[in-house]
């Protein structure tokens, strides 16, 4: 099935330094956009984190230190990338977590506003661990029945994520699912609305689901000793907390959220 589209969407992957979101960096970003019209155009930047790359990342994804050493930083392309991604949605594996955060926080350092507010995001991993609950090849195999090759390549990865994605709603066209309240839906429907709504867990303030919105819109404290209670409620009680999240290793958009929380919370 091909994909109901009313604006482009852009499936990418990101090969970093490491896993952490505020610390690591990007070594690759492929992304792999799909317009209305039917038409596809693919691009792959592979670029100098400025730090070293993990002895561990290296094994998942080949890259090593000497591969990147002459490669533009990401702030040399951050441009070029931000114009390819213009008013596109954003389509891929983990990416909720992972994929987005990290290039927002690539953006941020590079001083280019890249706003996902007003994008569908869609998650093809969690349709997939909801509605099967395996890995990327795993998936692959077991909608395409075939092997996906050169897994962990940004490339392979992103195409192979674009192919599930149209298995996945040829596939359950009809599926009911039932959530943990008992309610029974068919959540898999060709419309991005709808998919960014079942491939995301919670509705997110910030993008690492640290902060998140409850029933009232209010942002709330997802982690912690004060997991469940409203960031304003928070700062009121205790002062420190806002310095606190300031000097660790958040991520800077959760940061720049939390000064803007404390602002309007000062102003009340």
């Amino acid at each position: 099935m091909e994909l109901n589209l009313q604006k482009p969407i852009a499936f990418f992957d990101i090969e970093a330094t490491g896993l952490n979101v505020a610390k690591d960096r990007i070594v690759e970003i492929n992304i792999h956009k799909v317009n209305p019209n039917g038409t596809e155009e693919n691009k792959t930047w592979v670029v100098n984190p400025e730090i070293p790359i993990s002895t561990d990342a290296t094994k998942v994804h080949g890259f090593t230190n000497e591969d990147v050493k002459d490669k533009p930083t990401f702030k040399q392309v951050a441009k070029e990338i931000e114009q390819f991604l213009k008013n596109c949605d954003l389509a891929g594996y983990n990416i909720i977590k992972y994929d987005v955060p990290m290039l927002v926080e690539e953006f941020l350092r590079a001083d280019v506003d890249f706003d996902v507010k007003n994008r569908k995001i869609i998650d093809v991993q969690n349709i997939f661990m909801k509605m099967e609950q395996r890995t990327l090849s795993a998936a692959y195999k077991f909608y395409l029945n075939k092997e996906l090759e050169n897994a962990h390549s940004a490339e392979a990865d992103t195409k192979a994520t674009y192919e599930i994605l149209k298995a996945q709603l040829d596939r359950y066209k009809d599926a009911e699912f039932k959530d943990r309240d008992g309610n029974i839906s068919k959540p898999v429907v060709n419309d991005m609305n709808k998919l960014q709504e079942f491939s995301s867990h919670h509705r997110n303030a910030d993008l690492m689901g640290q902060i998140i919105f409850n029933e009232k819109n209010e942002e709330i404290i997802n982690f912690g000793k004060y997991k469940g209670q409203k960031v304003e409620d928070v700062f009121k009680k205790d002062p420190g907390y806002y310095g606190w999240i300031m000097k660790s290793d958040f991520p800077l958009y959760t940061k720049k959220l939390m000064t803007k929380i404390k602002l309007r919370t000062a102003n009340k």
